[in-house]
This record gives structure tokens, sequence and C-alpha cells, in this order.
């Protein structure tokens, strides 16, 4: 909040909501003075975007299913260009393939006067729409000013904006891309064809890669190279497409062995999931199914634990982790000397997990570490705790 009143010095506060978003500055300001308020929550760009989004988001400019509501529209602009495009889509993909940390031109968030009337819901860009409150010659407490919180690039409102609400990460089965297991030697190149065994709406995942490096990618039917996101051991790629997803990778072996031990789906840079029809969003696994012509293996995401976002942190952060059987698993965060800051134990779900940590139960700042552990797996990973 940013205050003034000639007979006193200007005012310049801030707050940081509660997980149910109140706030308050409380007799910040003298009677007759005149202030602004502003929101703002920039971090975590990908909580709440996948590439289902990117569907809905096609389907709108298409004509053929238009976003409903004029936040979600807004929410669709990644560019923040007053407009829906197909390079707001190019901009969400570079974000869900990890190419970008943030969106180059836009927040994490954007907030609305909640009592902003639009002069036309089907178009929120055709005047310019409020982010901000004023009042001039405040004469009593304000009560109602509130906002609408917009994510950026989430317009099926899968976002978790807070610890009180918790992630619907339901699946149905898995779709399975093909591959045909083999051996292969040190320095050999060689081209791998993925199959999807069937057509969905979508799909994204990340290829982890171990003693092979990529030499190029072929896209298949309906993609081309901004379809994937090349790294020093993954691949990333999201597709959304009227075609079987059908993709040929060409490597070079830096270390002897077979396909089924080098290649493997992982959620680490972009998620693993699938979107099966438009009627109930179910969610598949995403897995891969190497046949060697005798044998059939399913590999699909393991144990994992992933990085905390956002990091650095301030005041609320999220870790996530992915467990291939329900289980119980403990949370452990420990500071560079070895004590122990807080533990959390309890009983999750099979597939993608998160808890949220306040900076209020740590008590510190810097480096920390945090450990989560099951019965039969362990992590490490390091954030930062700013100050």
């Amino acid at each position: 909040m940013n205050g003034s009143n000639p007979a006193f010095p200007a005012v310049d506060l801030f707050d940081v909501t509660g997980n149910d978003g109140t706030y308050m500055f409380s007799n910040a300001l003298p009677i007759g003075s005149d202030y602004t308020v502003t929101p703002l929550k920039d971090d975590n760009p990908l909580n709440g975007v996948t590439t289902y989004d990117l569907v809905l988001i096609s389907k709108h400019i298409l004509g053929l299913e238009p976003l409903n509501t004029p936040y979600k529209m807004i929410a669709a602009d990644a560019n923040k260009s007053n407009s829906i495009t197909t390079f707001d889509i190019v901009e969400l993909r570079k974000l869900i393939l990890g190419i970008y940390p943030e969106l180059p031109n836009n927040t994490s968030w954007r907030f609305v006067d909640k009592g902003f009337a639009f002069g036309d819901p089907t178009n929120p860009f055709a005047s310019q729409f409020p982010e901000f409150l004023t009042v001039a010659a405040v004469q009593a407490n304000q009560f109602t000013e509130d906002f609408v919180s917009v994510k950026i690039g989430d317009v099926n409102g899968s976002a978790i904006a807070n610890n009180l609400m918790s992630a619907d990460d339901r699946t149905n089965g898995a779709l399975l891309f093909d591959v045909k297991d083999r051996s292969v030697a040190s320095g050999e190149e060689f081209t791998v064809n993925f199959t999807a065994a069937e057509q969905v709406l979508g799909y994204q995942f990340t290829l982890n890669l171990k003693g092979v490096e990529v030499v190029d990618i072929a896209p298949g039917t309906g993609m081309t190279p901004d379809n994937f996101g090349v790294f020093a051991d993954a691949i990333t790629t999201s597709f959304d497409g009227n075609a079987i997803g059908t993709f040929a990778v060409t490597f070079r072996a830096t270390s002897s062995g077979t396909l089924s031990s080098m290649l493997g789906v992982s959620s680490r840079i972009t998620r693993a999931e699938a979107y099966v029809n438009e009627a109930n969003k179910a969610n598949l696994d995403v897995a891969l199914r190497f046949n060697n012509g005798e044998n059939t293996t399913i590999s699909g995401v393991g144990f994992e634990l992933y990085q905390n976002a956002p990091n650095p942190w301030l005041n609320r952060t999220v870790i996530g982790f992915h467990l291939p059987e329900a289980a119980q698993a403990t949370l452990t965060i420990f500071d560079e000397t070895g004590r122990m800051l807080y533990t959390q134990q309890g009983d999750f779900a099979k597939g993608y997990n998160a808890i949220s940590i306040d900076r209020k139960v740590l008590n510190t700042t810097g480096v920390l570490y945090y450990k989560l552990a099951t019965d039969s797996d362990s992590a490490t990973r390091k954030m930062i705790q700013a100050r």
C-alpha cells in the first residue's frame, strides 16, 4: 500500500496475505489520506500450467470451445499482449518444457479488482481492467477491497494457490510409448522410435537419459521441433494435436548398455501426464513399453523428489515428489550443520504429492537441505531460504 497526506510523511507498507487471502493495514493512514493497494504474486510460474491448458487455449483460438470467463482469457494471455494467439501457446510450451524458467513478458499471477464489471465479458482486453485499487480522501475503514487472482497459463483452474488447497492427481491407467529394446555399444549412433499406443488429447513428459546423448530429433505428424526441449541428460516433450504421438530420436551412446536401462520416463523437468477426454479430463500416467522380441517391460515414473518451488523462497514454498505406490513418507529439513529444523510424516498417495512449508516453521535463513524417505527409497535436495 502506498499512501499520502499533505500533513504527514508518505506511507509505503507491505503485507503478506494469509492462506485465505486476507490482508490488513491497521491504523496505517490518517483521515483524508489518498492511497493505492496493489497485489503481487510472482513465483512458481509452472503452477497449474500443463499441456491440457494448451489444448483448451487452442480450441478457444479456433472458435471450437471459447473460454467462458474473462479471467480464463486473461490467464491465456501469456505474453501480456491483450490478445490470445498461437504465440501464447508457444510461450507456455517453452515454460512447460523447461526452456523458460519464467514467462519473459508476464508475472505468474495477475489480479483484477473484484468489483470491476467487464464491459464485454467475451473480450476482457477491450478496455483496461484495474489491477490495483485507489481511494482518495479516505474517511473510514475499508473492508471491501478484494481482488480476483488469475494464474497465468492455467485456464482449467488446476493451480494450487495455497496450502488450504490440494492437488487432484488421480490417474486412470497410463499412456504407453512403445520402444524396441536393444543393446548398444559405446560410440554407436542409432535411432529410437517412440510410438504412443493410443491417441489422446495431449501429453507431456521428461525422458531421462543415461549413457546417451542427443544427436537429432525427428518430430512426428503434427509436431515441430518446438514440441521438444533438449538438455544434457534429458529430453522434454509436450504435444497436443489430432495425431498419434510418434517421434524418433537419434542418439550417440557414451557407454554400453541396453535402451531399457538408458531411457526412462520422469517428471523432474516436465511433469509426465496425458489427457484422455474432455468429459472427465482424466489424467493418464506416461510409461515406456520396451519390447525385445521375447519379453515386454513397462517402465514408468519411479520415486522422485523435485526441486522446491519457488527457490530461493521467502515466505512459503512447495516441495513436490512422486511415489510409484502409495506409501508412508517422511520429509525432514535440516541446516548445513545437519541440525534438524522440521519433520513431517504422513501417508501419501501413488503419484504426485506436495508439502507446503511456511517460513515460520523453520525460523532460519540460508542454505538448507530437505530429505524425503520411505521404507524403500530416499532422496535429498538443497534449497535456499531468503532473508
